[in-house]
């Protein structure tokens, strides 16, 4: 039988989230000609009548403060050749170098910019917050959307990238 934790402390429960494959996004925002984005794999799809997604972003990050100031984020889901970008905007370089600096955006109605090359992007305006722990979920309605260039999605697992084999 496997050993229970009654003790669920941060670090704990950090290695246990390590076991949860997930896909790898960027999630940007716009404040005043400030723009700032981050590495997030926590993302899902709320909504599809009407079209909501959510991030839950740390309230000490940089883009946090953006999304809360602007009311708005854009969330590019990225491709398998994307970790360079994945690795930049987790903050492995760093904080002072501009994050977008020599990688292609684009932006549809807010303004937020999106990644070129992910499989997809969302334009969001935030409906709705809510301040749990450390965090703030922010779900957003979806303004607009783009099927992007990737082919394949950026994997992160066990504190390393992979991608989906094709048989």
């Amino acid at each position: 039988m496997d050993e229970v934790d009654q003790i669920v402390d941060p670090e704990s429960m950090r290695l246990a989230m390590r076991n949860w494959a997930t896909g790898v996004t960027i999630v940007t925002s716009i404040y005043n000609g400030t723009r700032h984005g981050m590495t997030a794999s926590s993302f899902t799809s709320v909504s599809i009548d009407p079209a909501m997604v959510l991030v839950s972003l740390q309230e000490n990050a940089r883009t946090h403060r953006l999304v809360k100031e602007s009311g708005i984020f854009a969330v590019t889901i990225l491709d398998q050749n994307q970790t360079a970008i994945s690795d930049r905007f987790a903050g492995r370089q760093t904080e002072k170098l501009d994050r977008f600096l020599s990688v292609d955006t684009f932006t549809l109605v807010s303004g937020a910019p999106l990644i070129c090359g992910g499989l997809v992007s969302f334009d969001c305006q935030v409906c709705d917050t809510y301040d749990i722990g450390l965090h703030t979920l922010f779900i957003g309605q979806v303004l607009a959307m783009q099927r992007g260039d990737g082919k394949q999605p950026l994997i992160y697992f066990n504190r390393h990238y992979h991608s989906i084999l094709k048989t």
